[in-house]
C-alpha cells in the first residue's frame, strides 16, 4: 500500500484548517472535492494535487481513489456523504477517517466491520471533536470500573458552529433525542433528561443530547445505558421541548432546506475565538454502590479535530500498522490518546 491519502471536502471550515495545519506538518494530502473550482486556489495555494470528483457517481468516484491508500472525509452532513465514501474506500482498498459526531453514520460504520477486514482497511469514523475527547473519557472510566452498568458523558464548550456542524445540527433535530438503554437506541423528546453536572468549571443544569457517543462509547466500552449532556439553559429546555413538538414540521423536505441554508452562512468561529474557548469534558460511570468521575479540558473542538485526526493518518499509513476492521478512536490510538494532543490537561480521576 502506498501512502498517499485523499482529504475529501477540503474546502469546508474544518478541511481546510486540517489541509493547512496537514502542510505545517509535513504531510502532502490530495485535496479532493466535489466543485473544482474552490479547491484550485487553495490546492495552488498550499502546493498540493487535487482531484475534484462527487459521491454520487460510483466510477468517478473510484477513479478519485485510485493509487490511495486513505481517506479522511470532512464533507458533511455524513449522512449523505459517509455511504458511498465508505462503500468507495472498501472496493478500492482505502482505509477511511472522517469526522462526523452523527450517530447513525457511526453505527453504519461499525457494521462493516467485517467487510473491512476483509478488504484489510480500518474504517475509523469520528477522529475529532466527535468523538477523540469523549471516547477516551469513556475507555478510561471503563477500565477504571469494571462491570458498569451506566454511563453518562457531556462536554461545556461555548464555540460557535462551523456551516458545516450547524447543517448537521439542523438536520439531527429531526431525529430528536437519542440514548442507549439496554444495549438498544432509544428515543427520548427533546428537552425531557437534565440534570446538573460540574464540568470543570462550576456547576451547570445540562440536557441530553443526540451525540455520536452513543454509538461510539458503546462499541468501546460495552456499557448497557448511555446518555451525552450538554449545559444549557431552562429558557433553551423549553426550546427543545418546542421543537419536539414541531418535528414533523422539521422533516418537511423545503423547511429543512430552508434551515439548513441559513445555517450554513454563518463563518466558522475565528482562531482568537476558539483559542478563548477550551472544552471541557466530563464523564461519569456507575455500577450497583459504586461510582466513578473523570474529567479534562481540551482546545477548542474545533482545533482538537485538526489536531487529533492527523496523527491517526499518519498510524494507518505506517509500514507498521497492519490490523484492520472498524474502529473507534481509544481502540485505535489508546485511552490516553486525548491526554496527548496540544492543549489538554491531565485527565482527572475521582471516586465519588
Amino acid at each position: 500500500m502506498g501512502r498517499e491519502w485523499v482529504l475529501y471536502g477540503a474546502y469546508g471550515f474544518t478541511g481546510e484548517l486540517i489541509a493547512r495545519e496537514a502542510v505545517a506538518r509535513g504531510l502532502t494530502p490530495i485535496l479532493a472535492g466535489r466543485d473544482e473550482t474552490r479547491l484550485r486556489p487553495l490546492a495552488a495555494e498550499l502546493g498540493l494535487q487535487m482531484r475534484a470528483f462527487p459521491l454520487d457517481d460510483p466510477a468517478r468516484l473510484d477513479a478519485g481513489l485510485r493509487g490511495v491508500a486513505l481517506v479522511l472525509h470532512c464533507a458533511g452532513p455524513f449522512s449523505r456523504t459517509s455511504a458511498p465514501m465508505l462503500a468507495a474506500c472498501l472496493r478500492m482498498g482505502a482505509h477511511y477517517l472522517d469526522i462526523t459526531g452523527e450517530i447513525d453514520v457511526l453505527e453504519h460504520a461499525y457494521s462493516l466491520d467485517e467487510a473491512a477486514r476483509q478488504a484489510g482497511i480500518v474504517i475509523c469514523p469520528a477522529v475529532g471533536f466527535d468523538v477523540i475527547p469523549t471516547d477516551c473519557v469513556a475507555a478510561t472510566l471503563a477500565a477504571e470500573l469494571p462491570g458498569a452498568t451506566r454511563l453518562r458523558l457531556g462536554f461545556d464548550t461555548r464555540s460557535a458552529l462551523s456551516p458545516g456542524t450547524a447543517k448537521t445540527t439542523v438536520e439531527g433535530a429531526v431525529g430528536g433525542t437519542r440514548v442507549r438503554r439496554q444495549g438498544r437506541l432509544t428515543r427520548v423528546p427533546m428537552g425531557s433528561l437534565t440534570r446538573t453536572i460540574d464540568f470543570g468549571v462550576g456547576e451547570k443544569l445540562a440536557v441530553a443530547i443526540p451525540w455520536g457517543d452513543v454509538a461510539s462509547a458503546y462499541r468501546t466500552t460495552g456499557i448497557p445505558d448511555i446518555e451525552v449532556y450538554l449545559p444549557t439553559s431552562r429558557r433553551q429546555i423549553r426550546g427543545l421541548r418546542f421543537t419536539e413538538i414541531a418535528r414533523p414540521v422539521l422533516k418537511i423536505g423545503a423547511v429543512q432546506r430552508f434551515l439548513q441554508n441559513r445555517a450554513g452562512s454563518r463563518p466558522g468561529p475565528s482562531p482568537e475565538t476558539r483559542a478563548k474557548r477550551p472544552m471541557h469534558v466530563w464523564g461519569e460511570v456507575t455500577a450497583p454502590g459504586e461510582r466513578r468521575v473523570a474529567r479534562i479540558t481540551t482546545a477548542n473542538g474545533y482545533d482538537l479535530t485538526v489536531t487529533g485526526s492527523l496523527p491517526v493518518v499518519v498510524k494507518l499509513l505506517s509500514e507498521g500498522y497492519a490490523d484492520s476492521g472498524a474502529r473507534t478512536p481509544s481502540q485505535l490510538m489508546g485511552a490516553d490518546y486525548v491526554t496527548k494532543l496540544p492543549g489538554s490537561s491531565p485527565l482527572v480521576l475521582s471516586e465519588v
